[in-house]
């Protein structure tokens, strides 16, 4: 098999609101934008004019966001994102940034959506004005320690799950929470 993928190099949405967005990236969150790329290209049988900015991360990929000049392409091309908790980002943190992202929401007058305790890691959700959910993840330094085992169990534990056995596998959480 072919080498696989050494890092993200950026994921993709789409926005009506550029400076908001950069606001809330740049400014609350702290990820620098890193560039900005204002371009037209024929795209699906029509010249389109778009602006595509990168907020950086520190493997040094990025997160980028695109806005249309052309109010007929933003309805095109802007899809309504769920508001689900289920549907988002998860940025992999250390305790140190956890913490300052967690008192650079409040200080903007936000608030985490919420925060919960995987067990395996501790995780802080919020909404950028797009609507999408972005999770900041803090890993608990124990669970490297499985990921050996994970990972030779993971076909395993699928195929179990999808025969109907819906048994939790996370051993870091107590029984009383998990039927929290």
């Amino acid at each position: 098999m072919a080498k696989l993928p050494s890092r993200l190099h950026h994921t993709a949405y789409v926005t009506k609101d550029m400076e908001a967005t950069r606001h809330f990236y740049e400014d609350i969150l702290g990820l620098p934008l890193v560039a900005t790329w204002c371009e037209s290209d024929e795209l699906f049988g029509k010249m389109r004019t778009y602006c595509h900015c990168f907020f950086g991360i520190g493997d040094g990929g990025a997160l980028a966001f695109f806005q249309f000049a052309d109010k007929e392409d933003e309805e095109l091309f802007v899809p309504d994102i769920p508001a689900t908790p289920f549907v988002h980002l998860a940025l992999n943190v250390d305790a140190e940034f956890q913490a300052e992202v967690e008192q650079r929401i409040k200080q903007h007058g936000l608030k985490a959506n919420y925060v919960l305790e995987h067990g395996y890691c501790r995780s802080v959700y919020v909404v950028d004005p797009n609507g999408m959910t972005v999770e900041f993840t803090l890993d608990d330094p124990r669970a490297a320690a499985g990921d050996a085992a994970r990972k030779a169990n993971a076909h395993a534990e699928l195929k179990r799950w999808l025969a109907g056995d819906h048994t939790s596998n996370n051993n870091f959480r107590s029984e009383e929470d998990i039927a929290a």
